[in-house]
């Protein structure tokens, strides 16, 4: 098995684990909120309902955005992964909508009787547990393939460690007759998902418009500068794809090198950066230098 299938297969696994395990929590999550009549719970529930949307999302992403490019999509199928980063944003602020508007009927209208059971918490703590666990495996598999589809995956679900850690505070004081903290906790993970919502939305964002990764820029240029055959350099085109860089560049070279030897300084410079920028995929136009009076 090449290096490359087995970067899908160990993707698609982890992202079916992911799948499955959103799952289980989905429903371990409604059952106890529906019983109890917790809003923490239930807000939990919604939002894991999500992280299943989410997951299979990021199975279908994985396992489009590594085929080839091809005859209609000639830069790959990376911007696969940016579109479903988008989609799990827009899916988590109507959620985070749903949530704020129950929370502030509930104050207004005083509505907030809950029946706290021991299932309360076993669901909340199985759900940290297997958060952390899950997002561990989702970041180790995506920074060791620079997925940037399951660094979105990791990184959403990591969030649910937290909000499930508010909801269990609220259930504790809840327990203790404050009864407003379930309320208050549902708040604040909607507050939390907003948050992670609007990191994902603006990265996924960033790359269907074509902005130029942050500090990329720079990285091009220290590596130019340490090629002696490159004379001045201009035009610098960055773009992200998935997990993938596009660069184009211009470049100088004497002018009185054959086009034999422009040809192997271009090359020089692309393997140059593809060396130290994992992923890339370099363009180099050369031309010749031209003396100033």
């Amino acid at each position: 098995m090449n290096r490359d299938n087995k970067a899908t297969t160990e993707k698609n696994r982890i992202a079916l684990s992911s799948v499955i395990a959103a799952v289980f929590l989905t429903i371990f999550k409604f059952i106890v909120g529906l019983s109890t009549g917790s809003l923490g719970i239930l807000s939990e529930a919604l939002h894991s309902s999500l992280d299943l949307i989410a997951a299979f999302i990021t199975l279908f992403t994985v396992r489009i955005s590594d085929n080839p490019a091809d005859r209609e999509h000639n830069f790959g199928h990376g911007k696969f992964e940016n579109f479903s980063a988008l989609i799990e944003t827009l899916l988590l602020i109507l959620t985070c909508a749903w949530i704020i508007y129950e929370a502030i009927n509930r104050i207004l209208t005083h509505h907030v009787m809950i029946e706290i059971t021991v299932w309360s918490f076993i669901v909340v703590i199985v759900s940290i547990i297997t958060d952390f666990s899950r997002s561990r495996a989702l970041f180790k598999v995506a920074k060791k393939y620079d997925s940037q589809a399951l660094q979105a995956d990791a990184l959403h679900f990591s969030t649910d460690i937290w909000s499930s850690s508010v909801v269990l505070l609220g259930l504790i004081g809840t327990s203790f007759h404050f009864y407003y903290a379930d309320v208050i906790s549902a708040l604040l993970v909607a507050l939390i998902v907003l948050y992670i919502s609007f990191r994902l939305g603006k990265r996924s964002f960033d790359a269907l418009v074509d902005k130029a990764p942050q500090g990329l820029y720079d990285s091009v240029h220290q590596i130019i500068i340490n090629i002696p055959e490159v004379k001045e350099y201009h035009n610098v085109r960055i773009r992200e794809a998935g997990a993938k860089k596009f660069i184009e560049l211009n470049i100088h070279v004497d002018n009185n090198l054959t086009i034999d030897q422009a040809h192997h300084i271009s090359h020089k410079v692309e393997d140059a950066i593809e060396k130290e920028i994992e992923n890339s995929e370099v363009m180099v136009h050369a031309e010749p230098e031209i003396e100033k009076e």
